[in-house]
């Protein structure tokens, strides 16, 4: 009998077909979003995302350097945003001093530590910079994940349920972030929005 996070992997993709995820033109982007959608909705995200752009401040360096005003100004839209403004400059200040391509190049387990010793920066918002920024296997566990793992009779802590995603499936970069970016689209359109009438996860 098949293990039922495959057969959700299956149905999700038919269901939505293939997200390409994460969508960002540096890995800094990546890094910010991993960080700005803490506790707020991705269409938000994008919104503070061009806001920065315009402001010419997406790279560690110029981040780093901005008025933290400035900042608050252009991530308003995210809610937490005096919070998020001094964390994602430190979190700034850290890759322009350390240097980007030095941090994301190191082994899985020394730059989820490195990234967990950064203020803001939690289990979920560390393993979706390892695997979108670095493009480094780990699978990232959300609030949808949880809860629709909950749903197909999969209980678990963050730790337990990454192993078990991590045990299941081959260990791949591609399939992780595909995985992964299901598992969100699915959370959006069903568990935000309610329709748990027309949940298909209880077919799996």
């Amino acid at each position: 009998m098949s293990d039922p996070i495959l057969d959700l992997y299956d149905l999700l993709l038919d269901r939505f077909g293939p997200q390409h995820w994460w969508p960002a033109e540096t890995e800094f982007e990546v890094i910010v979003g991993a960080l700005l959608t803490q506790q707020t909705r991705w269409e938000s995200v994008e919104q503070a995302i061009s806001n920065l752009k315009e402001r010419s401040l997406l790279t560690p360096a110029s981040l780093s350097q901005a008025e933290l005003g400035t900042i608050e100004e252009c991530i308003r839209c995210t809610g937490f945003y005096r919070q998020k403004a001094e964390r994602l400059q430190l979190l700034s200040q850290h890759f322009s001093e350390n240097g980007i391509s030095r941090i994301l190049g190191e082994p899985i387990d020394e730059l989820r530590k490195e990234l967990l010793s950064l203020k803001g920066v939690g289990p979920e918002t560390a393993d979706s910079i390892i695997l979108y920024a670095a493009h480094k296997p780990v699978f990232v566990i959300d609030a949808y994940t949880t809860r629709i793992c909950r749903c197909i009779g999969i209980d678990g802590g963050y730790d337990a349920l990454q192993r078990h995603f991590e045990d299941l499936l081959p260990e791949s970069v591609p399939l992780y972030q595909e995985f992964h970016a299901l598992i969100v689209m699915y959370g959006k359109e069903y568990c935000v929005r309610k329709r748990c009438d027309e949940c298909i996860i209880s077919t799996v």
